[in-house]
């Protein structure tokens, strides 16, 4: 039996549209009405009574009422469908919901003006997309011409969506609020601000391994510097000011590109006989106002879900890639940047997300993977649309041979990212930095203070020494190395005038570290 489609697949194959990120539902006819997920969507089987209209109307409401929505779809399909279609709807339904909302987001994703009256003054606002499944603005504009709440999350050039799910569905977005206070409960404020130290500078020595400069420990102390000062603090974190004062505390002073870009870019690698395409950037003339559009969605979304709207700002900039250099540590630094900004966490307390992914293979294979739910079907639908030609200096100095030939098909894609898969990863990855990393670090500095405080019950020293015991100790496990018989032979040398103490004390310092709780 052949699929009957239903709803947005079915005006996909009516008007050739094949969006780079997949239709997230896919409805068909079938004899009793089910859900199933697969590979990443959902396909919905609904019953004849459900069927629609054979028509972009029937279609499309259908599409509203049952179905994920999908902005690059909505872009491509407006782009191309007769503009009549949508107002002779209106003229037929002046005040229906669904007709209204179509109207809406057929002016907006399009500029073009429906020629129909403008919405009764005395038909009640509906929203633009249901703020109970969706991130969406927390202030919406009231548009009266549709009697429509414009809540996008963002404006026309960027406006990537967020599918939260039911409320009752969304135990995969991680409440970190709350695991920040538990870790606090457990340990105590003193001991979480102490352990911030450490984890600030191992942040940010992570987040240069992820860019493979792990081992340039100026600039790793100078990325943890610039976390330490302006994580939470930043108002505007992705106006060009800021970033400009962002890049440069994180490249330095002397760093040889900075500012916004004016050429084009591509994430990849080269070899010695080809350059290896992974990811195609914006056209670098799109840049200015695609990077307004995402400061202002960081702007509309305040106060909405933090994980998510982290997600969709930090990773809409890394598709994005504005800047000249040091595109990855700033998408990584929005991530603690807005966790502060929304006092989700205290501003001087750091979520090490990227020592996360840097500490195993897996943590790095899942952060390329995330990566890759855009740039994979992005290369895959324009394999054929670049090319290496031949040389030019751009206006920021920049020279290259690199050429992309679909920038005006790709704005669809770039423009209206789905980045629900993104969110679902940085909540798993934040539960897992919490809860792992930060208590792990601070059991460890617990665990260390009670064996220096087990060393002076039975020998009083200086706090160093104390900690030169405790760091051979534990590393050589539990046995004394020759080296520190020597710096210590008062103890631990045979016929040393403490080293009747010396097992007693080794003891006390295992048994706080084998102390858990």
């Amino acid at each position: 039996m052949v699929d009957i489609a239903l709803g947005f697949q079915r005006l996909a194959q009516v008007h050739g549209i094949r969006p780079v990120q997949p239709l997230l539902s896919r409805s068909r006819l079938g004899a009793v009405r089910q859900r199933e997920g697969v590979d990443g969507h959902e396909v919905l089987t609904w019953p004849a009574q459900y069927q629609p209209t054979d028509s972009f109307r029937g279609h499309f409401e259908f599409g509203l009422k049952y179905e994920r929505l999908h902005f690059e779809f909505f872009s491509r399909l407006f782009a191309v469908i007769d503009l009549a279609e949508v107002a002779a709807w209106v003229r037929d339904e002046p005040t229906g919901s669904y007709a209204r909302r179509t109207a809406f987001l057929y002016e907006w994703f399009t500029g073009q003006h429906l020629d129909v009256p403008d919405t009764a003054m005395n038909v009640g606002y509906v929203d633009a997309i249901d703020s109970t499944l969706y991130l969406t603005a927390q202030r919406a504009d009231r548009v009266r011409r549709w009697r429509v709440n414009n809540n996008l999350p963002g404006p026309k050039d960027f406006c990537p969506l967020v599918y939260l799910g039911p409320p009752a569905e969304r135990d995969w977005l991680y409440d970190v609020a709350a695991g920040v206070q538990a870790l606090d409960d457990t340990y105590g404020t003193e001991l979480l601000l102490r352990s911030t130290a450490w984890l600030t500078f191992k942040e940010s020595r992570a987040s240069f391994a992820l860019e493979h400069e792990a081992d340039q420990d100026d600039k790793v102390r100078r990325f943890a510097a610039a976390i330490g000062e302006f994580s939470g603090r930043l108002d505007d974190p992705m106006s060009a000011e800021h970033l400009l004062v962002l890049q440069k505390a994180v490249l330095g002073q002397h760093a040889l590109r900075v500012g916004i870009r004016r050429s084009p870019v591509f994430v990849g690698q080269s070899t010695f006989h080809a350059q290896i395409v992974h990811y195609i950037a914006p056209a670098e003339d799109m840049v200015p106002d695609m990077l307004d559009a995402v400061r202002l969605y960081e702007r509309r979304t305040r106060g909405a879900h933090t994980v998510a709207r982290a997600a969709a700002v930090s990773f809409g900039f890394v598709y994005l890639h504005p800047l000249a250099d040091g595109n990855g540590r700033v998408h990584r630094f929005l991530v603690n940047h807005l966790l502060a900004a929304d006092r989700v966490v205290p501003p001087n307390i750091v979520v090490p997300v990227s020592a996360t992914i840097a500490s195993s293979a897996r943590g790095r294979a899942q952060y390329d993977q995330v990566l890759e739910v855009v740039s994979k079907p992005f290369m895959q639908a324009y394999a054929e649309g670049y090319r290496f030609g031949q040389h030019r200096v751009c206006p920021d100095g920049v020279e290259t041979n690199f050429e992309f030939l679909k920038t005006h098909d790709a704005q669809h894609v770039w423009r209206y990212l789905d980045l629900t898969p993104h969110a679902h990863y940085l909540s798993a990855l934040l539960r897992q930095t919490v809860e792992y990393e930060m208590a792990e670090e601070a059991l460890v500095l617990r665990q260390h203070d009670d064996a220096r405080a087990a060393i002076k019950r039975w020998v009083e020293m200086p706090d160093q020494d104390a900690d030169r015991i405790i760091r051979s100790l534990h590393q050589s496990n539990w046995a004394v190395s020759g080296k520190l018989r020597q710096e210590l032979p008062a103890l631990f040398e045979e016929g040393g005038s403490l080293y009747s103490l010396h097992e007693a004390l080794i003891s006390a310092v295992r048994a706080a570290f084998e102390k858990r709780q």
